[in-house]
Order: C-alpha cells, then sequence, then structure tokens
C-alpha cells in the first residue's frame, strides 16, 4: 500500500515556526522519526519511508500554501496513488493548539490550501489531519496570527503533540481512517 502524507505550509525561512507551516513539522517530525530525509523535486520537498507494509511518500510543496493542489494533484498521479490514500496535514483556526483531529472530508472552513486542493483534485473527499493553532487574535488579525509564531507555553508542549500527530498518520495508513478517528480524535 502506497500513501501520500502531504505537510501544508509556506516555504522561506520568514515562515518557518509559523502556525501556519504545522503541517511541514508534522512531517519533519515523521521524516526524522523514520530516518528518512526530503530531496527537493517537482512542487516540493519529498521523502520516503516504509511504515511496516506501507511506503510513504511525504510532501511538503513549494507552491506556497495558496497553490498547495498543484504539488497534492502531480504527486498523487506520478505515484499512482488512490486518493483514499490521500492524507493532508492541515493547520485549523477551530480547534484549541494541539487538539488533532482526523476526518475523512469536508469543507476547506476557509483555509486557501484546502481550497486549492480541492478545486484541482475535485473533490473534498481526501482525508485530512487537523493541527489546532487556537484563535486567540483580536478582530481582523487573524493573518497575523497564524503567520505568527507559537508562544513559548506551547512550544513546550510540540514535542508531545507532534508525536502524536506521527501516531494518527501511522495509524492512519495501517489500520485506516474509521480505526484510527475512533482511537484518536476522542482523546
Amino acid at each position: 500500500m502506497k500513501f501520500l502524507i502531504v505537510g501544508l505550509g509556506n516555504i522561506g525561512s520568514e515562515y518557518w515556526g509559523t502556525r501556519h507551516n504545522i503541517g511541514f513539522r508534522v512531517v519533519n517530525h515523521l521524516v526524522e522519526e523514520g530516518g528518512a530525509s526530503f530531496s527537493e523535486e517537482r512542487y516540493g520537498a519529498i521523502a520516503r519511508m516504509r511504515v511496516k507494509n506501507c511506503e510513504l511518500v511525504l510532501l511538503k510543496p513549494n507552491t506556497f500554501m495558496n497553490l498547495s493542489g498543484n504539488a497534492v494533484r502531480y504527486w498523487l498521479q506520478k505515484e499512482n496513488i488512490p486518493i483514499e490514500n490521500l492524507l493532508i496535514v492541515v493547520d485549523d483556526l477551530a480547534l484549541p493548539f494541539g487538539t488533532l483531529r482526523l476526518k475523512p472530508k469536508g469543507s476547506d472552513a476557509g483555509h486557501n490550501g484546502l481550497k486549492n486542493i480541492a478545486e484541482l483534485l475535485n473533490t473534498q473527499n481526501y482525508a485530512r489531519l487537523r493541527f489546532g493553532i487556537g484563535n486567540d487574535f483580536p478582530k481582523g488579525g487573524q493573518i497575523d496570527f497564524v503567520l505568527g509564531k507559537f508562544p513559548p507555553e506551547e512550544l513546550a508542549l510540540m514535542p508531545e503533540k507532534l508525536d502524536r500527530a506521527v501516531e494518527i498518520v501511522k495509524s492512519f495508513c495501517l489500520a485506516g481512517i474509521q480505526i484510527t478517528m475512533n482511537q484518536y480524535n476522542n482523546k
């Protein structure tokens, strides 16, 4: 079984560590844990690794967030991966910091990366792992918030949250989405 695991984020050092780049951070953590490494390829950085009998193709698009669909569509086709084996890791303002929710489909919830992926895949029926970043910002401050860095108290909890996100990604590949949602979404 082959899977495409995509962490959403923006390229460039000025975006490293921002809330909007939590997808990159989760995928980086998985690749480091698996002893793999990224190489620059078409539309993004690609790493390949195995988790038991599953082959994982991990992607960090270099297209900027709002054009992520180009990279996702290209790698799904190039690797001949069915859409049910696609998992997008994305930040979510609607969830408190560190809350992780796996969903089999859904709306883009105003997230431009998800919106572009849905447009180019012509469906919203793809799995996504939403990583809560909270929404503690004043009216009109959303852009500054998502492009801001995590405060020290959240950074202190980050290793534990990243480990949990990696567990969810692995379970998605090995056990399937229903079992994984039942096991992790209520905790």
